[in-house]
């Protein structure tokens, strides 16, 4: 199995569901789809293709270059159907900690912001991909291979893994029982995770779990109902500027330092941080994360 075979079977699966939700907002006057959003949606997709059409082949081979050198030998000692079991696991929980920094380091929320900005919620959305990303979350992968995971095998679980992301993105569906709740992310936890709601700011970071949540104190329960976007919302859904929108905030805050210490922190800070100026923190506010 490879990742096209999962790809042919998912991918009509995932457009029948995205027809069949639109029917049902349209039918039922509900407003999940806005036609400027999806465009803009198809714009960040459709960049967020082309660089990962340009640098797959190059991630690839780093992944089976290191894979050389191992420190397991993961294929030799475990069966077959336990190291896919394995592998959805170590995705997951990697992916956890590459989604959190996402959330709370200023050049990684430059990349991962276009896929919080739109203010609906609905399955087309899990498309709104960063132009930026299948280079972002590299440094974060890295270390599988590495331990020993075949990244065959990580490779075609982790295409599951994107596609089960996209059953997160609607709300058609509502809360499940309390079991599927504590362990999955469900769309109603991943409904959290899209809420601007400050209780539900930088929670329910997982993909296919929600057991790191609950383990690392992300968590948050749907209660109250969720207002999707940003704190501040971006009035465009132009994908050039949407893709740029942060990046240019970061440079305009590296050129008012005045420290290498604000420098640094334009960069590398979480995403509401801004040089230490009366002046400068007047000029504009965070785009969605409020202060602690």
């Amino acid at each position: 199995m490879t990742g096209a075979d999962v790809y042919a079977v998912g991918a009509p699966l995932i457009v029948l569901m995205i027809l069949v939700e639109a029917a049902i907002s349209n039918w039922q006057k509900l407003d999940y789809y806005n036609r400027d959003d999806s465009l803009g949606t198809l714009g960040l997709l459709g960049g967020n293709v082309v660089i990962n059409g340009v640098t797959q082949g190059t991630i690839v081979g780093l992944y089976f270059f290191l894979y050389q050198f191992r420190i397991l030998d993961i294929a030799t000692h475990v069966p077959l159907w336990l190291q896919w079991i394995i592998a959805f696991f170590a995705i997951d929980f990697t992916f956890y900690w590459y989604h959190r920094a996402s959330h709370r380091i200023r050049f990684l929320w430059a990349v991962h912001m276009n896929h919080h900005c739109s203010q609906h919620m609905n399955f087309s959305v899990a498309f709104r991909q960063a132009w930026f990303g299948p280079i972002s979350k590299v440094p974060f992968f890295l270390f599988l291979p590495v331990i020993g995971f075949d990244p065959s095998i990580t490779a075609v679980a982790g295409v599951m893994a994107t596609l089960w992301g996209v059953v997160g993105h609607t709300q058609t569906i509502g809360r499940l029982p309390p079991l599927l709740e504590v362990i999955f992310n469900t769309p109603s936890a991943h409904r959290v995770h899209h809420g601007s709601n400050p209780n539900y700011i930088d929670k329910n970071y997982g993909n296919l779990f929600m057991i790191w949540d609950h383990l690392f104190g992300t968590y948050a329960k749907e209660e109250e109902p969720v207002t999707f976007g940003l704190v501040k919302n971006i009035p465009t859904n132009n994908p050039l500027k949407l893709t740029f929108h942060v990046w240019r905030q970061i440079a305009a805050d590296i050129r008012r330092s005045t420290t290498a210490h604000d420098r640094w922190m334009s960069v590398f800070g979480p995403p509401d941080w801004q040089p230490n100026s009366e002046h400068e923190l007047s000029l504009r506010v965070p785009d969605r994360h409020i202060s602690r």
